[in-house]
């Protein structure tokens, strides 16, 4: 519920409060469920949003009164809207609950302004998990005919759709426990017979997650930006993250480990005013006059963001006044030596030479490896100087999913205050968070010293398990039977293919002196 209970907060509305309650399921069970039910009140005058009839409505003339589908439908994770009218443990249960909905006076108002003859209508049946013939859905509609919907009945973009849900068990990875047939397709009866363990009934409001292949999420998909590098976060989480961030129009955002822009095209899009840095001129100017980080940004027709080439571990000597809060959000993805390592101004040697004054225009600073323990504290520094109160940090770290404690290997900050921690899991054991952090208090130039020593609760043996993970990976899969036949073949692969490719360029070569 992270991402739904920021969106809601950034309207002032409060997950859990008196105008915002979460229900009950139908038929409790200790596994993760899809669903969840608010409600809301029916009248809910001097507030920021509104039950909207019909479709989402983004022209408004009321400033103040923000359609509830509006406020919901920018949620990436939420897939829809419904304004629930019947729900039960059983399909009868469900129908019982919608003719008892249906005869109250709320049903009464919303049927009758959804339900007139220039309103087309359909109603759409979703087994979670499960097959039903047509003539089985067919029955299962025919259980709400009490609903007399006087318009037409239209299969395509109707004014109004209506669904049935059939809720069944299903684990973390969305697959059904208890599926009807085997993976023979034979039917197991014994499963067909298992009642659902929750049915609903009601209106779509409007549609929030919109699924790869389909709708507005797709044109910002990677593959179609004309920039990529390959560390760039992809559009889904991008826009996850912008919504813990609360990013919204006006606001000022930057990204301090910008790279490609995945992450500040995002933001642009929410209509905040964008600025990045990185310590890599070369990622920052692109490949060429069509393919940089403006050019993804011209793509969109969005404004360029501001660009510039600084090193984050050295935040405080780079701007003037570096304590002063500028930003409302820092929405990031900091290098953490998976598929690119951290770098930071400085050389190996002990006495490098220095810049003669014709080249310092121009001068290009030589770099050094930045540990991992050390990033995350410059970055939660950075966050504490420069957010203004109540502003957002929001970052991606990698860990493994055992052996790890929120309270005490999360980097921390005295002036910041954890919101949210959410796990997304790559395999069994790696996976990566995704934190939220909140400004609560101001920053100390003077408690500078103290803050930095501060962030790792247990010191090293924290900072290490978000440290080197690549190498704890190739560890592990040393250890792992087959590994070095598997080695082996995937060396005979690189060479067979090294040699491909040399022997491609002596044809073209060839071709090119006889023409």
């Amino acid at each position: 519920n992270a991402e739904l209970e920021s969106v809601l907060d950034l309207f002032g509305i409060k997950l859990s409060s008196p105008d915002c309650q979460i229900l009950t399921l139908p038929t409790s069970t200790e596994r993760a469920r899809p669903f969840l039910v608010l409600s809301f009140p029916h009248n809910l005058k001097g507030k920021r949003f509104r039950l909207q009839d019909g479709k989402c409505d983004d022209q408004s003339q009321d400033q103040d009164q923000i359609p509830f589908s509006n406020i919901i439908s920018r949620c990436i994770l939420v897939r829809s809207v419904i304004e629930l009218w019947g729900v039960g443990k059983t399909l009868s249960d469900c129908v019982a609950c919608s003719k008892k909905w249906n005869e109250s006076s709320i049903g009464k108002e919303i049927f009758e302004k959804n339900s007139g003859i220039d309103k087309s209508w359909k109603i759409t049946i979703h087994t979670l998990g499960t097959k039903y013939t047509r003539l089985e859905q067919d029955n299962m509609r025919l259980r709400f005919r009490f609903f007399d919907f006087k318009g037409q009945v239209k299969m395509e973009d109707p004014t109004n759709e209506f669904i049935m849900i059939r809720e069944a068990e299903i684990d973390v990875l969305g697959n059904v426990v208890h599926p009807q047939q085997d993976c023979n397709k034979k039917i197991i009866q014994e499963n067909v017979a298992r009642p659902p363990i929750g049915v609903y009934f009601g209106r779509i409001l409007g549609q929030g997650r919109l699924v790869k292949g389909r709708g507005a999420m797709e044109q910002y998909s990677l593959k179609r930006r004309a920039y990529l590098g390959p560390t760039s976060m992809d559009a889904e989480l991008s826009f996850i993250m912008t919504n813990f961030g609360q990013v919204e129009k006006g606001k000022c955002v930057i990204d301090p480990f910008v790279g490609t822009g995945s992450i500040l095209l995002s933001c642009a899009i929410r209509g905040a005013y964008c600025s990045g840095t990185d310590i890599d001129i070369r990622v920052l100017r692109g490949r060429s006059e069509h393919e940089n980080i403006r050019s993804n940004f011209l793509q969109f027709g969005l404004p360029r963001p501001e660009l510039v080439r600084s090193d984050n571990a050295i935040y405080h000597r780079h701007y003037q006044r570096s304590e002063v809060p500028l930003y409302d959000a820092i929405v990031t993805d900091p290098p953490y030596g998976i598929r690119a390592g951290a770098r930071k101004t400085g050389s190996k040697l002990e006495t490098p030479k220095p810049v003669v004054e014709e080249l310092r225009h121009n001068h290009i600073a030589q770099t050094k490896p930045y540990s991992v323990a050390d990033v995350m504290a410059d970055l939660l520094d950075m966050a504490a100087r420069t957010l203004v109160m109540g502003g957002r940090l929001v970052y991606v770290i990698p860990s493994f999913s055992i052996n790890f404690s929120i309270e005490d290997d999360l980097p921390q900050h005295t002036c910041l205050e954890l919101i949210h921690c959410c796990y997304q899991s790559f395999t069994s054991e790696l996976g990566r968070r995704i934190v939220t952090m909140k400004k609560v208090g101001d920053y100390e130039e003077t408690h500078q010293e103290e803050y930095l020593s501060a962030v790792w609760k247990n010191g090293a043996e924290s900072a290490e398990k978000c440290a080197n993970i690549r190498d704890k990976l190739l560890e592990a899969a040393k250890k792992k039977p087959g590994y070095q036949q598997k080695a082996a073949i995937r060396k005979e692969k690189r060479r067979k293919s090294r040699e491909a490719k040399k022997l491609s360029k002596r044809k073209f070569a060839t071709l090119d002196q006889k023409g």
